[in-house]
C-alpha cells in the first residue's frame, strides 16, 4: 500500500455528536431498556418514512424481517420468492420458519431482483415474495405489483440499504406490504443495531408489539396484576432507549446524510456513467431515487482493479455474496444466467460521510487510469 496516501475505508459508522449527547443523557435517566423514546421514535419513523403506517423498534433488521414473515402468514413449507443475492439477514429468517424458499435471479443493472425470471417462478403456491433494494435503489414496486396482479401474494420489502429512497415519487417505506429498516453500525442512520418494521395493515400492531416481547401485552402487564395470557411464541426483539436516543438524533440530521451521500453518488456518476472500463449498477432511470448507501460498479478482472486499490490505499469489497453459496441453504441454483455471469464482476466502492468529493476524484482517477 502506498503509505504517502489518506486510507479511504469502505464503511465507516456516521455517529453524530448529538447522539453521543443523548445517549450520555438517557444512561443517566430512568428509562435505558424499552422506553418512551422507542415510542418517539417509532412515531418519527412512520411519519418520516412510511406515510404514518403503523410499525416497530427492533434489535435488528434481521429481527424485523423475521417479525415481518410472521405477520405476512408464513408458516412450514409455505413457498417464498426471494433474492439469490442479499445480505443471508435477508433469507435466513424463513429457515427459522422452515419455509420453501424459491430464489430469484438478479437483474445486472441494478442487482435487484429479475423480473423476467420471477414472471416464470410466480404460482398458487406462492405466499410472499421479498425484495431488497440493493445498494440503495429501490425496485420498481409499480411493476412487481402489477405481476402480482389480484393473487393474494404478500410483499416482503428489505429496504435496510435505501432509506430516503424512492421510486416514481413514492417514498421508501410506503410501498410494500410489509417494509422494515436498519440501523446497523454502517448504515445511514445507526442505532449500534436496530431495526424497524413498517406494515400497511394496521390491526397487525398489537401482535407485532407482543411477538417483539416474548407473547406479553406490555399494556395488560403494566396494570400491576396477572391477567394476561401468553397465546403466541413471542421473542426478546424490542430496542433500547439507548438505541432510540442514537436513532432519534441520527434522524434529525438526515437530510444533511443523504444530501451528503448523494452528493458523493453523483460525483462518482458524473466519472464513470460513461465509462468504457466499467459500468454503474444502478437504474438510470432512477438517480433521484438512489438512496445513496453504496457505489457498485461491474468490471472485469476484478481482483486486479482491487489490488490496484489497495495498492493506493483505497479498499473495495463484493459485501455480499449470492446466498446458495452457502451450506444452510442447500446447493447452488441452476438456471441463474445472470448471477452466474456477474459473479466475478460486481465490486463494492467507499462511499460514507467522512468522505468528501476530493476522495471520490481519486478513487476514480485510479480505476480510470492504465
Amino acid at each position: 500500500m502506498n503509505s504517502g496516501v489518506n486510507y479511504i475505508p469502505l464503511f465507516t459508522p456516521n455517529v453524530p455528536q448529538s447522539a453521543i449527547e443523548a445517549v450520555s443523557r438517557t444512561l443517566n435517566s430512568r428509562w435505558i431498556g424499552q422506553g418512551p423514546q422507542v415510542d418517539e421514535f417509532e412515531e418519527l419513523l412512520s411519519k418520516t418514512f412510511c406515510g404514518g403506517d403503523p410499525g416497530i423498534a427492533v434489535g435488528s433488521g434481521t429481527d424485523a424481517l423475521h417479525l415481518a414473515y410472521l405477520l405476512a402468514g408464513i408458516g412450514p413449507g409455505d413457498e417464498v420468492i426471494v433474492p439469490i443475492f442479499t445480505c443471508t439477514a435477508t433469507n435466513i429468517p424463513l429457515l427459522y420458519i422452515g419455509a420453501k424458499l424459491i430464489f430469484v435471479d438478479v437483474d445486472p443493472v441494478t442487482m435487484n431482483i429479475d423480473f423476467d425470471h420471477l414472471s416464470g417462478l410466480i404460482s398458487e403456491k406462492t405466499k410472499a415474495i421479498a425484495v431488497v433494494d440493493f445498494g440503495g435503489c429501490p425496485v420498481d414496486y409499480v411493476k412487481l405489483y402489477e405481476l402480482i396482479g389480484e393473487r393474494n401474494i404478500k410483499v416482503i420489502q428489505d429496504a435496510a440499504h435505501s432509506i430516503g429512497g424512492s421510486y416514481g415519487g413514492v417514498s421508501v417505506g410506503s410501498m410494500a406490504d410489509f417494509t422494515i429498516f436498519s440501523f446497523q453500525a454502517i448504515k445511514h442512520i445507526t442505532t449500534g443495531d436496530g431495526g424497524y418494521l413498517s406494515f400497511k395493515n394496521r390491526d397487525l400492531l398489537p401482535m407485532a408489539r407482543r411477538l417483539r416481547w416474548f407473547g406479553i401485552d406490555r399494556v395488560s402487564k403494566s396494570k400491576g396484576h396477572w391477567d394476561n395470557d401468553i397465546k403466541e411464541i413471542g421473542y426478546k426483539y424490542q430496542m433500547t432507549d439507548i438505541s432510540a436516543a442514537m436513532g432519534i438524533a441520527g434522524l434529525n440530521e438526515f437530510p444533511q446524510t443523504l444530501e451528503l451521500r448523494k452528493t458523493l453518488f453523483r460525483q462518482y456518476l458524473s466519472h464513470l456513467s460513461s465509462s468504457n472500463k466499467v459500468s454503474v449498477i444502478a437504474d438510470s432511470n432512477n438517480y433521484d431515487g438512489h438512496a445513496a448507501w453504496v457505489f457498485s460498479i461491474h468490471v472485469e478482472q476484478r481482483e486486479k482493479l482491487q489490488q490496484k486499490l489497495i495498492e493506493q490505499g483505497i479498499e473495495s469489497s463484493q459485501v455480499h455474496y449470492r446466498n446458495d453459496r452457502y451450506s444452510i441453504f442447500g446447493s447452488k441454483v441452476p438456471n441463474l444466467k445472470n448471477m452466474d455471469k456477474v459473479e466475478e464482476t460486481y465490486l463494492v466502492l467507499p462511499l460514507h460521510t467522512k468522505m468528501a468529493n476530493s476522495d471520490v476524484d481519486r478513487i476514480c482517477d485510479v480505476i480510470l487510469s492504465d
